[in-house]
């Protein structure tokens, strides 16, 4: 029998990708269990799922620690490990011209709230972490304490869009907006970018002339509910690889390939 991995999941809002995750792992579609249920929002209803089905969960009051650094900045309590200029230069969620004490306040703000969140996981080791709607950009600092395989990563995020198109926080509000004749979902791995890391796998959807931004976001739903306990599963298998894209023409990037299905 094939061991079940440890899920660790971050959340900020209701957790309807969390639900879906934790009945894939009842029903036997996930060789998993879910560890742990941590959010940055204490007023998250997602935690009220966890707790009802016995899952341990914590809450890092990320409004708080930026407010706090906010009023304070230079009593903020970085951690011992901080090292500013290894961040920025990995760092891509902003555009260049972005002021440089801009840059700073987030990395330094974000590094308060990370430590916290790594110390709470700390106590609940985990195979994979899913992102299942958790709305903070994670910085290097957290991504690379998470991350220490470069060839295996393990912190998997479902974003509303067919990505790259659409990164952000409203994908299929800017599907939408576009007049895209087709939408979909994407699970990927996180890296230092906004939603850029290499894709693990994605499901499409029409949309119909009289469809709203409601009807999308509903069919949007309804393929992640699939697709996430899909992906986690090849994690669970070990099937996902990374590997080099050599396009001509364009620069190489990483992308995952899937490995075949073991024979049975």
């Amino acid at each position: 029998m094939q061991r079940k991995i440890r899920i660790g999941a971050l959340i900020s809002g209701g957790g309807t990708n969390l639900q879906a995750v934790i009945d894939a792992c009842g029903a036997g579609r996930v060789d998993g269990r879910i560890v742990f249920v941590g959010s940055d929002n204490p007023g998250a209803r997602g935690l009220e799922r966890a707790r009802a089905h016995g899952i341990p969960t914590f809450v890092v009051d990320y409004g708080a620690i930026l407010r706090a650094y906010r009023q304070a900045p230079q009593g903020a309590r970085l951690p011992s490990d901080f090292d500013p200029e290894e961040l920025r230069a990995k760092i891509s969620l902003m555009p260049p011209s972005t002021p440089e004490a801009k840059v700073a306040d987030f990395l330094k703000s974000r590094a308060m709230a990370e430590a916290d969140l790594l110390s709470a996981m700390s106590a609940y080791p985990f195979d994979l972490l899913i992102l299942a709607g958790f709305m903070r950009n994670l910085t290097p600092y957290f991504i690379d304490r998470v991350n220490t395989d470069t060839q295996r990563p393990r912190i998997m995020n479902i974003h509303p869009a067919l990505l790259p198109a659409f990164p952000g926080t409203d994908g299929y509000g800017d599907t939408f907006r576009y007049g895209c004749k087709v939408g979909g979902c994407t699970v990927h791995f996180i890296d230092y970018g906004e939603d850029s890391g290499p894709i693990v796998g994605q499901r499409a959807f029409d949309i119909l002339p009289q469809d709203t931004l409601e009807d999308i976001r509903r069919k949007g739903l309804e393929q992640e509910w699939q697709l996430y306990p899909a992906c986690i599963q090849l994690f669970a298998e070990n099937r996902l690889r990374l590997t080099a894209s050599r396009l001509e023409g364009r620069p190489p990037r990483t992308v995952v390939a899937i490995a075949p299905e073991p024979a049975a």
